[in-house]
């Protein structure tokens, strides 16, 4: 299992949730993907957002697959991966860019400079959103979903009435919603267990 972390970069949360794979049975990494910077400033987050280099980004992409897979603890022959904010965009590059990706898992994605070429798609996804979210706002879900049914791809999106952007992060009480997020572990776990064997 691949872990994507926020835009705020790979702090404690994405740690943790990384261990509650491998609690629930999987092999989880969680790449960095800005190579040591980490912040809790909004302003500064954003900027590293923005800086995010693509072409370096599908890079760490393939090594993290390459090195799961090649992992000894690894029994599957698909790579599983899911991200959070910036993250979830880049869970669904991912899937379009590595066929060794088995499954992805979007939580409210946005990343103005990734675009996923969903004719890429060759795994089933599943998508988190939160109804509370100028980020990743209903009516970019729906266009992202209208797009992926017209393709023929197989992907569920799943808007929660409510919640607001970043609602799984449990370390941000201001917008952590402890039910919704329970729902979607649950779900994404039976997920990758159906579609990753």
């Amino acid at each position: 299992m691949i872990v994507i972390q926020e835009w705020w970069g790979l702090v404690g949360h994405i740690k943790e949730v990384a261990d509650r794979f491998a609690e629930a049975g999987f092999t989880a990494l969680a790449p960095d993907f800005y190579h040591g910077k980490s912040t809790t400033e909004p302003d500064e987050a954003g900027s590293m957002l923005m800086a995010l280099n693509i072409e370096d980004a599908a890079k760490v992409i393939h090594g993290a697959v390459e090195a799961l897979l090649s992992h000894p603890a690894t029994s599957s022959n698909k790579a599983g991966v899911v991200g959070f904010c910036m993250g979830g965009q880049l869970s669904m590059f991912a899937a379009c860019i590595e066929p060794k990706i088995g499954a992805s898992v979007n939580f409210y994605g946005i990343h103005p400079n990734v675009h996923p070429d969903f004719a890429s798609l060759q795994c089933p996804m599943l998508g988190f959103f939160a109804e509370i979210d100028d980020l990743a706002p209903p009516e970019k879900v729906k266009a992202m979903d209208d797009e992926l049914t017209a393709l023929g791809k197989d992907h569920e999106f799943i808007v929660f009435q409510g919640a607001k952007h970043a609602f799984f992060n449990d370390g941000r009480p201001e917008v952590h919603d402890p039910e919704v997020s329970r729902q979607c572990w649950d779900g994404m776990v039976e997920f990758f267990r159906r579609t990753l064997g």
